[in-house]
């Protein structure tokens, strides 16, 4: 079993960063694919980015566009997500997500899921 908390959701400016944070309690943490998705009001749930349990393995959904960056650090047993050129389009809960499957991408693949933070980005 994997417990995911997802901290550092906010409210910001078009053009400002924020940096989530998910927190996994459990064993083997080095050994799960992690990831980040978001669902906006209406939408289906939408990939953001993993990362393998190494660190020069990561994914990136078609919109992030260079401005997001996920990274972990197996010892804190924490992963994060620096979003960066913010537009009021990323609004969302983002949700951070854990399986052993490798570089999984899409939201069924996953089996354990926190319970999600918050992001409004203003225009």
């Amino acid at each position: 079993q994997v417990q995911l908390v997802e901290s550092g959701g906010g409210l910001v400016q078009a053009g400002g960063s924020l940096r989530l944070s998910c927190a996994a309690s459990g064993h083997s943490f080095s050994l799960y694919t992690m990831g980040w998705f978001r669902q906006a009001p209406g939408k289906e749930r939408e990939f953001v980015a993993c990362a393998s349990w190494r660190p020069e393995f990561t994914r990136y959904g078609g919109f992030v566009e260079g401005r997001f960056t996920i990274s972990r650090d197996n010892a804190k047993n924490t992963v994060y997500l620096q979003m960066n050129s913010l537009k009021p389009e990323d609004t969302a809960v983002y949700y951070c997500a854990a399986d052993r499957r490798w570089m999984a991408a899409t939201s069924s693949e996953y089996a354990y899921w926190g319970q999600g933070t918050q992001v409004t980005v203003s225009s």
